[in-house]
């Protein structure tokens, strides 16, 4: 039982500290550049250069990439999009990015995205 409970305060401990450096890397300030780069490398070919759904790939996809200047997209939190780059979207072409990316990594293409759909065409 011992055995047990040490191992259930071991198991605690390492996801305490886990979701301690999650948080952590989502405070870090955002790289726009390195977000720019990111995005049209492994991005832009589905939503588009400007992010208006209309990459060179996006006629051919079954389920239409999201076009970050709809109001939808703005109706989105931080963390639901950072979840989506993270773990992709079950039945669609997005998928999911963890293991690709780093952590810092997916802010910063989040931030850019957030830029982009600020923007006009």
């Amino acid at each position: 039982m011992l055995r047990v409970s040490r191992m259930l305060a071991s198991v605690t401990g390492v996801s305490l500290i886990l979701s301690v450096l999650s948080v952590a890397a989502q405070d870090l300030p955002a790289d726009l550049t390195r977000g720019k780069a990111l995005y049209q490398n492994h991005c832009a070919t589905c939503h588009g250069q400007t992010g208006w759904g209309d990459g060179p790939t996006a006629a051919s996809l079954r389920v239409a990439p999201a076009n970050f200047h709809l109001f939808r997209s703005f109706l989105k939190s931080d963390e639901e999009l950072l979840r989506t780059i993270e773990h992709g979207i079950v039945f669609s072409p997005m998928h999911a990015w963890t293991g690709s990316l780093t952590e810092g990594q997916m802010i910063d293409v989040l931030a850019y995205v957030r830029l982009l759909s600020q923007q006009g065409k």
